[in-house]
């Protein structure tokens, strides 16, 4: 005799295995995802105009919060879909090799340098009035993390046969560094600039950067502030 785990079950105890950093980054990105789907496209729209990021200079630094919140954005079931499957993938192994707050500090650095980089490029070049979203440029960025980290590791795509990690990272780069200014709607500055924050991200770990104590120390900082409302016990002063 044996039990057999339903799909219900199976799923959980995947998804409580998977590392804290990864699992939280596609239950909201998937969350968000499924509350468009459900709602008007009116509502998408307005998603996309408020939070999506604009590369425009003045734009972008007037409302910073779009270099985290169009991250969270996907235009369509295979854009989530590739994104989030690059993420768990390669993912995993990033932030148990490194850890959780390192893992988030790489995901979100290189998400938040990549639109850096477009607003850079625009500021130069013009443009920038169209919303960018989507996960890409933190995806790169760990993507480019893993390659260093697990540079021979056999990675397969559909298809074709394994290659190992370094060579497919840098072949997917080439390939957008050549699109770049081909036309569609994929915006390949972030793509390229995830990249690079990814790469420059790890250097600065090896050199000494550890993220993980970074945030725990002003975590602590936080925790030891007093709470609104409450008063610091009075001291005599003293008397000269």
């Amino acid at each position: 005799m044996y039990h057999q785990e339903s799909f219900g079950q199976a799923f959980k105890r995947g998804y409580m295995r998977m590392p804290p950093g990864l699992r939280w980054i596609l239950t909201i990105n998937f969350a968000v995802f499924f509350v468009m789907l459900l709602t008007p496209s009116g509502v998408t729209d307005f998603l996309f105009n408020t939070f999506g990021f604009y590369s425009a200079p003045g734009r972008a630094f007037s409302e910073p919060w779009r270099f985290v919140t169009y991250m969270f954005l996907h235009a369509g079931l295979f854009h989530i879909f590739f994104n989030m499957l690059w993420v768990w993938f390669l993912g995993r192994m990033v932030e148990e090799q490194l850890g959780t707050k390192n893992f988030l500090v790489i995901y979100f650095g290189a998400g938040i340098g990549g639109a850096l980089i477009d607003v850079l490029i625009s500021s130069i070049t013009g443009g920038g009035e169209i919303p960018t979203v989507g996960a890409s440029g933190a995806v790169f960025g760990v993507m480019v993390v893993f390659a260093m980290l697990f540079p021979t590791f056999q990675l397969m795509l559909l298809l074709l046969p394994p290659i190992q990690a370094r060579y497919l990272v840098a072949g997917l780069i080439i390939i957008d560094f050549l699109l770049i200014g081909s036309g569609g709607n994929i915006n390949r500055i972030v793509h390229l600039g995830g990249a690079l924050w990814g790469y420059l991200l790890l250097k600065m770990y090896y050199r000494g950067y550890n993220y993980d104590a970074w945030i725990s120390s002003i975590m602590d900082r936080f925790k030891r502030r007093p709470h609104p409302g409450k008063t610091s016990p009075k001291t005599n002063p003293k008397i000269s």
